[in-house]
């Protein structure tokens, strides 16, 4: 078994967050799962883990307190925690110049600011400790417009992006033994779409888009960067040559994109 570590999750309760949950609980670690949903929370960490090895905090992580309380539990039942999974998400499917403030503050506040909170929860932690790994799930679309009608979501990933680079400089300045790794999907065969504001359209695959991944695959990508910390990953390697192929010549790209190519 690999060395044993304490792992927080949030968004545990389905898709990537309890695929990872899944994987982890199979090397042998601690899990904290974190989500709103109580029974498929707990449903998860049955699958996941030993009793002994699994704690379930339902917790709303737009919500500071929560994310306080999520932190204070791991930390009473493991005595500390090695890496922190910000990965609570949701879409949305309107365009941008149709946003309500309340449909932009509900995609900031789930995608961006329950992260934010769970990077100031923790980080005083790992810095008393010397050592640990913050890890914020994004999405390929924070880089790059292939799904327009996301809009206030691609623009929340975009927001998250900047934050976990800027908190990464900042530590890699002080604290060098904490790590920060960005992690991108693109589409994931899961209920996301489903749980989308307003709906979700049918995703026609473009030609030249990769394939849709599974839960699992962006989990094991996840397990990577676990066990060997990088800056960013994108969990479908292709998205790396079309995100610079879109920086390359930003107006071609947006073109081809706006005539369905």
């Amino acid at each position: 078994m690999r060395a044993q570590k304490t792992i927080v999750i949030t968004g545990a309760s389905s898709g990537i967050g309890a695929a990872l949950a899944a994987r982890l609980g199979a090397d042998g670690h601690r899990l904290v799962l974190a989500a709103r949903r109580d029974a498929e929370l707990r449903a998860v960490a049955g699958r996941a883990s030993s009793p002994a090895n699994v704690i379930v905090v339902p917790a709303d992580v737009t919500r500071r307190a929560d994310v306080d309380r999520v932190r204070d539990r791991g930390l009473a039942s493991f005595d500390h925690v090695d890496v922190w999974v910000n990965n609570a998400g949701r879409g949305i499917s309107r365009a941008a110049l149709d946003l309500t403030d309340e449909d932009f503050d509900a995609m900031m506040a789930v995608n961006v600011k329950s992260a934010l909170y769970g990077m100031q929860a923790i980080v005083p932690h790992f810095k008393t400790q010397g050592a640990g790994h913050l890890i914020n799930v994004s999405s390929v679309l924070s880089r790059v417009p292939f799904a327009t009608f996301r809009s206030a979501y691609n623009a929340a990933k975009h927001a998250l992006n900047a934050l976990t680079a800027n908190v990464r400089v900042d530590l890699a300045a002080t604290h060098p033994g904490i790590h920060v790794t960005l992690v991108m999907p693109g589409l994931v065969a899961t209920d996301f779409p489903h749980n989308a504001l307003g709906g979700s359209p049918p995703i026609l695959q473009r030609p030249g888009m990769p394939a849709a991944q599974s839960a699992d695959d962006v989990a094991a990508s996840i397990l990577r960067v676990i066990e060997e910390p990088v800056a960013e990953i994108y969990t479908n390697p292709e998205h790396a040559a079309v995100v610079q192929r879109y920086f390359q010549d930003v107006g071609a790209f947006e073109r081809q994109a706006a005539a369905g190519r």
